[in-house]
C-alpha cells in the first residue's frame, strides 16, 4: 500500500497569513485523502519560496522518500513542490528510480507513466515560467517607478512607506530625529558613535535591537536621498518625494565629513590633526611618520610625530610622539571624569528641579491667563460703557488699543514660558552624561579618533608648548575639573566632595539657570 507524505508550503514569511494558508492546505488534503482512501503518514509544513533550491523541509521530504519511510507525496498543486528546474528534476528522478511511486494533487491528476511524467515536467516548467515572468514584471515595475521619481524599496530612516499610494511619506517623528542627527554632526563636536547612541534612544536601531553601526550612520549622513536624489542599482534618479533636510545643511554635513576624512591616509591615520596650535608662533600642528628598520629583528616600525608646521616663521618647538600626545589628551579628558555616584545624585536633582520648574511654569502661565481674562473682562465693560454712551468714542478707541496691546504682551509671555520654561535642564542633563562618558573614552583602547572629538567637547584653544599640551576647559567642565568649593584647585572631580554645592557651582559656571531649590 502506498504511504504518502503531505507537503504544505507557503511562500510568504508573514506569520499570520502563513498559518492560515497552511491550515487551509492541511484541511483540503485531509478531506482529499479521506475521499480517495489514501494513507498520510506525516504532514510537513514549510514557509519558504520555491523559486530557488535550498528548502530544508522539502529536502527532508525527499530524504524520507529515499529511505523508504513513504513512497508517495500529496500536495495542493505541483507548484507547491517545485518552481525551479533543480527541485522539479529531483521529483522526476525519484519517479524514474521507483523510490517515488505516486503523486497526488486535489487540483490536478497524475499517473506514473511516461506521459504522466511528461505532463508533470510541463507543470513544473509552467511554474518556473510564472516565477521568471513575475520577476521580470516586478523589475519592469520598479524601473517605471524610478522613472516617475518614486522610491521602489524600503523607505530610508525618517520616511515611511505608504501602502495606499505605493510611495513614501515623511515620518513626522523620526524625521525630526534624523534632522537633529545631521545638525549634531554639522556642529563638529559629536562623533558617529554619539549620533548612533542619540538615535538609539528614539528606537532607530538594528533588527537585533543594538545601536546602528557607525558605517550605517555614515551612510545616513551621506545619503543624497534626503535632498531628492535617489541611488538605486548603481544609478542616480531624480525623486519627487518631499525633503526635510535642506540642501545647505546636507552640503555642510558633507564638508564636515570630508574635513574629518582628509587627514586619513591609506598608510596611516593621524587622528589629532587640527586639534592644537603651536604656542610659540601660533602655526598649526601637523603630523608626519617615520619608518625605521631594525636589522636585529628584521622588521620595520612606524613612528608618528606631531610638530609645528613653522609656516608663520622660525620656531624652536620640537616634535612630540603620537604616544605622548595621546596620553596628554587622555589626561585632559580624564580630569573631567564624573564619578557614577555624582551622576546618580545629580540626575535626581535634575528630576526634582524639572518637577519644580514645571510647577513654577504652570503657575506662571495660569497667572498670565488670569490676567488675560481680567483684560477681557475690562474690554467687555469698556464696550458696555461705550454702547451706553458713558464713554466717548475717542476714549473708547484709546483704551481699547491699550488693552489690546496689553493682551498681546501677555500672550507672548505665555508662549515664551511654554517654549523656554525649562531650557536649562536638557543641556545640564547632556553635560552630566558627557562628563560620565569621559571615563569610558579614556579607558577605551584604539579610539584616538573619538578621543580627539571628545577633547573638543570638553575643551578649546589647545596649544603645544615644549611637548606639553594645554587646553582651556569649556564652561561647566572647568568647574568640574576644579572639583567644587571644597576641593583644592587642580585636584579634579574624582576627589571632590559629594556635595550639592558643587552641583550649584557647575550649573552657574555653565551659564545655566537652575530652579530655586537646587540645594537642600
Amino acid at each position: 500500500m502506498t504511504k504518502y507524505i503531505a507537503y504544505c508550503r507557503k511562500s510568504r514569511d508573514e506569520v499570520d497569513k502563513q498559518v492560515l494558508s497552511i491550515e487551509a492546505q492541511i484541511a483540503e488534503l485531509k478531506e482529499f485523502a479521506k475521499r480517495e482512501h489514501l494513507e498520510i503518514v506525516e504532514f510537513i509544513e514549510e514557509a519558504k519560496t520555491a523559486k530557488m533550491p535550498g528548502r530544508e523541509q522539502f529536502a527532508e521530504v525527499l530524504k524520507k522518500i529515499e529511505k523508504g519511510h513513504a513512497n508517495g507525496i500529496i500536495a495542493w498543486h505541483p507548484d507547491r513542490l517545485a518552481r525551479n528546474s533543480m527541485d522539479g528534476g529531483k521529483i522526476i528522478y525519484l519517479l524514474d528510480t521507483g523510490k517515488l511511486l505516486d503523486l497526488k494533487f486535489p487540483t490536478s491528476w497524475f499517473e506514473n507513466t511516461p506521459q504522466g511524467k511528461f505532463m508533470l515536467s510541463i507543470a513544473f516548467g509552467q511554474s518556473k515560467y510564472y516565477v521568471d515572468n513575475l520577476s521580470e514584471n516586478v523589475k519592469r515595475g520598479l524601473r517605471q517607478k524610478l522613472r516617475n521619481g518614486v522610491w521602489p524599496a524600503k523607505a530610508p530612516y525618517g520616511y515611511v512607506n505608504n501602502p495606499k499610494t505605493r510611495g513614501i511619506d515623511i515620518d513626522s517623528e523620526k524625521s525630526k530625529i534624523i534632522k537633529r542627527a545631521f545638525e549634531m554632526f554639522d556642529e563638529g563636536s559629536h562623533t558617529f558613535t554619539d549620533i548612533s547612541k542619540y538615535v538609539h534612544k528614539f528606537d532607530l536601531r538594528r533588527k537585533n535591537g543594538k545601536p546602528l553601526h557607525i558605517n550605517e550612520i555614515r551612510q545616513i549622513l551621506s545619503n543624497k536621498f534626503y535632498v531628492g536624489i535617489m541611488f538605486y542599482n548603481g544609478e542616480y534618479h531624480d525623486g519627487i518625494h518631499k525633503c526635510f533636510i535642506s540642501k545647505e545643511l546636507f552640503q555642510k554635513t558633507q564638508e564636515e565629513m570630508q574635513k574629518r576624512s582628509k587627514h586619513f591616509k591609506k598608510s596611516y591615520r593621524f587622528p589629532f590633526l587640527g586639534l592644537a596650535r603651536c604656542s610659540e608662533c601660533g602655526a598649526a600642528i601637523t603630523a608626519e611618520q617615520h619608518i625605521k628598520f631594525y636589522r636585529t629583528t628584521n622588521r620595520k616600525v612606524t613612528y608618528v610625530y606631531y610638530r609645528c608646521t613653522k609656516k608663520l616663521g622660525p620656531c624652536a618647538q620640537v616634535p612630540i610622539t603620537s604616544f605622548e600626545m595621546e596620553n596628554q589628551i587622555r589626561k585632559i579628558v580624564s580630569d573631567v571624569v564624573l564619578p557614577q555616584d555624582w551622576v546618580d545624585q545629580w540626575l535626581k536633582f535634575l528630576e526634582r528641579d524639572e518637577l519644580t520648574e514645571k510647577q513654577s511654569s504652570e503657575t506662571t502661565i495660569q497667572n498670565l491667563k488670569t490676567d488675560i481674562q481680567d483684560v477681557d473682562r475690562k474690554q467687555n465693560t469698556l464696550l458696555d460703557s461705550y454702547l451706553d454712551s458713558v464713554v466717548d468714542p475717542e476714549t473708547y478707541k484709546s483704551k481699547k488699543n491699550e488693552m489690546f496691546e496689553t493682551k498681546l504682551k501677555l500672550q507672548e509671555e505665555i508662549a515664551k514660558v511654554e517654549e523656554t520654561g525649562s531650557s536649562w535642564l536638557e543641556p545640564m542633563r547632556e553635560f552630566v552624561n558627557c562628563a560620565l562618558q569621559a571615563q569610558k573614552i579614556t579607558r577605551a583602547k584604539n579610539n584616538c579618533e573619538e578621543l580627539a572629538f571628545f577633547a573638543k567637547r570638553v575643551g578649546s584653544n589647545f596649544f603645544l608648548d615644549n611637548r606639553q599640551l594645554s587646553a582651556e576647559y569649556k564652561k561647566g567642565f572647568s568647574a568640574l575639573r576644579a572639583g567644587g568649593p571644597y576641593v583644592p584647585q587642580g585636584k579634579g572631580a574624582r576627589s571632590a566632595s559629594n556635595s550639592t554645592d558643587s552641583f550649584s557651582l557647575l550649573v552657574g559656571d555653565a551659564g545655566l539657570e537652575p530652579a530655586a531649590s537646587t540645594t537642600p
